[in-house]
């Protein structure tokens, strides 16, 4: 077990949000694995000049990869919960891969999902 975020929890660190640095760090501390899906990080990148606080947090996160595996279970769970968002989708079947717990700022859709999925799914709201 371990942590994915979400985009919201990215944008939270960006901003300084002592919650998510706090999970962040208790996180670390313990050496769980922190995943950020590279869907989330380019929907939250822009400048990396002026991102120095989101760029502090992913240097303890790894990136994963969106490849064509990941695509066409992103692609299944989206036809099966009648939703469009990629992102929200590839951060439920990350975190289900992994029995992660989500940061977020989007618990309901992302509960949504995984009942879609019919998964169980541990969420932290930010």
């Amino acid at each position: 077990m371990g942590l994915t975020y979400g985009a919201g929890a990215l944008v939270a660190a960006a901003r300084d949000d002592r919650r998510v640095w706090a999970i962040h760090k208790a996180a670390l501390r313990h050496r769980e694995l922190i995943v950020v899906p590279a869907v989330v990080l380019a929907q939250v990148w822009r400048d990396g000049a002026r991102q120095a606080r989101l760029s502090q947090l992913l240097a303890g996160c790894e990136v994963e990869v969106f490849g064509g595996e990941m695509a066409r279970a992103v692609g299944r769970l989206l036809a099966a919960s009648g939703t469009t968002d990629v992102v929200d989708a590839a951060v439920v079947i990350a975190a289900t891969r992994r029995a992660d717990l989500v940061v977020t700022s989007d618990p309901d859709d992302l509960s949504g999902l995984a009942t879609a999925l019919g998964r169980s799914l541990r969420l932290h709201a930010v």
